[in-house]
């Protein structure tokens, strides 16, 4: 069974380069465009990686975050956030909240 990454992102050019990319690696992937559509993914699905926004229209990837964490199911789920915030302090609030990696926006695919 393939490897089920999450993503979320409200940039649907954004997600859909994600995806193309990660389904041709041949992992399944499970995209979403809010915050409320992920969650609930995340409470059905056995996840092995989610990559996550920070900007969404109806809660913060942060939020999704601290709610991926705070459930059993995921609490060691990885996470990278990918977004255009690239201050430091987002960078650093975002790690400490427990993402693994914290992607800015632009990117290469390839990165």
């Amino acid at each position: 069974m393939p490897e089920q990454i999450l993503i979320v992102d409200d940039e649907a050019e954004i997600a859909d380069l994600i995806e193309l990319y990660l389904k041709n690696e041949n992992y399944a992937v499970h995209k979403f465009y809010t915050a409320r559509e992920a969650l609930a993914c995340a409470e059905t699905e056995q996840l092995d990686l989610a990559i996550l926004d920070i900007m969404l229209p109806d809660e913060d990837g942060l939020t999704i975050l601290k709610k991926l964490r705070s459930a059993a199911a995921t609490a060691s789920l990885p996470v990278i956030m990918l977004t255009a915030k690239g201050d430091t302090f987002d960078k650093v609030l975002a790690l400490e909240l427990g993402a693994d990696d914290y992607i800015v926006k632009p990117f290469e695919p390839k990165e």
